[in-house]
């Protein structure tokens, strides 16, 4: 089969036997549960976010049951709290957690690398190198959570994770070992001191077993070649290694924590020149140092953004010819865009005629930060733009309430954001929230979210209740509003910004690229170029469908307008998805809707 390195995690997920498995949509790991829940006998949900998600997983180990838990790096953030006790509860059936780190930063807001939690939590990591490992190291990482009595982190990255390969199979669905069913083990699962301590001591002992298990595992191997030099390596490192200098000898690590100490010492021993390679930290290059090892690593390799082939040939052997290696092609800049007839579009175009701090969260709504909104001043992390905001207002002191405005979407609210509203409310805070609420996790692919009222499978769910919820929290001016009637949603944002006390405005549009509207045939607007006077309203929202063009030196004149006049805009009625803004802006009756074609 040709897949992908997600499609090949939720095969071997169904053969393994998962049970239970839950996540947050976030890029490069989506379509791991996208995929699994086309599977039959697998329970799949998206869970409000990732402490949720694992949470869930762990419930499910506790009742016997194999359990995957699949997230973005930093959603490992999110999930930290469960993920550092889950380690010494351990669990009855196996608990695997997929992290998936985005070195290169494609869609994320750092680059940190997740070897580090399982060094922390004293964990096992696995670390395959393409979809087939992929694939088979997952259901390997049930076997050892088992066997060992421990959540076992598995790690890939972007290019691991989109990468197709060729991956044998299908093969059956396994029984798991256990039966799900309720047994009580509170000297296990109550991690109360008393009991914490005892099983510290188990986590010790455990990871002692687990170092064992690496020295004489197979997916810990040499690789024998030309012993001038060798490497050691993991993950998609590994390939690059291999393309770049196949003649040498090379120790692949399949299982990257904990490192198996005396397979490294003796691989280091029998190679002239011992080079780590790995993308992001130090990881293997600092533990290898700690055993006394003199290795190159990230004295030669960067320790920022992804690695390729090229890049480890000219770092290691840089006298060598690289011109025959794949070296990135240098494309045209394309920067990011909201798509045509985006709800979020006409929020940020009147955010930006405000004097306001607009604190930004994570979602498509970030690119109101780009030209020619500019409409966006921070964004650090999920439901971080309401309690940024009621600490600036704090900070300011009297008369803040209208200097600073949160902005979020329905699923990071949902994910993050409902505590920092229960915060602002409860701490007296002035600053006006507005909830994005496209009714979709649009960013990551339209995936559905407590708000959303479908599950994963697409199925009716219950909908979560936006006005409800604000209001239960103790907000008392709530109001909705439609985006896309710029001029209207204006006079209501000026009204709760200069309101002195804690209000959320609610801005209610579907995403356009949800199938329902994908699949009605838009009416569409078209530009009157004889009504219009290149005022260019139109144009300062930003919008791809709406273009502008100048006049050649003397053309307004011969066309009939007036000479001031610089050009005109014209809309692309294919790119129209229909949404209104820019037609609710025009004066001049220049921009009409026209018949379905």
């Amino acid at each position: 089969m040709w897949l992908s390195g997600n499609e090949a995690i939720a095969l071997g997920a169904w053969e393994a036997g998962v049970r239970v498995a839950s996540g947050y949509p976030g890029t490069p790991s989506t379509e791991i549960m996208e995929h699994l829940s086309g599977y039959d006998g697998v329970y799949t949900e998206w869970a409000p976010n990732e402490k949720v998600a694992l949470e869930v997983a762990i419930g499910a180990s506790f009742a016997g049951g194999r359990a995957l838990a699949t997230m973005k790096h930093v959603g490992l953030n999110v999930a930290a709290d469960p993920l550092f006790t889950a380690a010494y509860t351990g669990g009855r059936g196996g608990l695997v957690i997929l992290t998936a780190d985005d070195p290169d930063m494609h869609s994320s807001q750092n680059e940190q690398d997740n070897r580090n939690y399982a060094l922390a939590a004293k964990l096992p990591m696995l670390e395959p190198s393409d979809p087939a490992e992929s694939r088979d190291f997952l259901k390997r990482a049930f076997v050892l959570s088992e066997q060992l009595d421990t959540p076992v982190l598995l790690r890939i990255t972007t290019r691991i994770a989109h990468v197709k390969g060729v991956v044998a199979g299908p093969g059956e669905r396994i029984e798991a070992p256990l039966a799900p069913g309720v047994e009580k083990h509170p000297e296990k699962f109550v991690m109360l001191p008393a009991m914490a301590r005892r099983r510290r001591l188990f986590v010790e002992e455990r990871m002692m077993r687990c170092r064992e298990l690496a020295e004489n595992d197979s997916d810990n191997r040499i690789e024998d070649g030309d012993r001038r030099r060798g490497f050691i390596t993991s993950g998609v490192s590994y390939l690059y290694v291999k393309e770049a200098f196949p003649e040498a000898a090379v120790l692949k690590l399949g299982m990257c924590w904990p490192l198996p100490e005396q397979k490294i010492r003796e691989f280091a021993a029998s190679v002239e020149t011992l080079y780590v390679v790995e993308e992001l930290d130090p990881f293997l290059e600092t533990q290898i140092k700690a055993m006394g090892i003199i290795c190159h690593g990230k004295d030669l390799i960067p320790a920022i953004g992804e690695l390729n082939t090229a890049i480890v040939r000219r770092a290691i052997d840089p006298g060598r010819d690289t011109a025959e290696l794949f070296e990135p092609v240098v494309l045209p800049p394309r920067p990011p865009n909201m798509c045509p007839g985006c709800p979020h579009r006409g929020i940020f175009f009147n955010l930006s005629r405000l004097k306001v701090f607009v604190s930004g969260d994570i979602g498509c709504y970030t690119l109101g930060f780009l030209p020619p909104l500019n409409a966006l001043d921070s964004t650090v992390c999920m439901g971080a733009s309401i309690p940024m905001a009621h600490g600036m207002v704090k900070a300011i002191g009297d008369g803040a309430h209208d200097k600073v405005v949160s902005v979020i979407g329905d699923s990071t609210f949902v994910h993050s954001g409902i505590t920092g509203l229960i915060n602002s409310v409860y701490n007296g805070s002035a600053a006006t929230l507005i909830i994005l609420d496209n009714r979709i996790t649009a960013m990551t692919g339209q995936q559905p979210n407590p708000a959303s009222g479908t599950s994963i499978k697409g199925e009716p769910a219950q909908s979560l209740d936006l006005e409800a919820l604000c209001r239960a929290i103790g907000v008392k001016h709530v109001r909705v509003v439609n985006p896309h009637e710029v001029p209207e949603c204006r006079k209501i944002i000026k009204e709760e910004v200069e309101r002195d006390e804690m209000s959320v405005i609610i801005a209610r549009a579907p995403c356009v690229l949800l199938p329902e509207l994908k699949l009605r045939k838009p009416v569409g607007y078209y530009t009157n170029i004889d009504n219009c006077v290149g005022c260019t309203s139109c144009i300062r929202l930003g919008c791809p469908a709406i273009s502008w063009t100048p006049f050649a030196e003397g053309e307004a004149e011969a066309r009939g307008y007036k000479k001031s006049q610089k050009g005109y805009s014209q809309i692309d009625e294919v790119l129209c998805n229909d949404c209104g803004q820019c037609a609710s802006l025009c004066k001049f009756n220049a921009i009409t809707r026209g018949e379905p074609k």
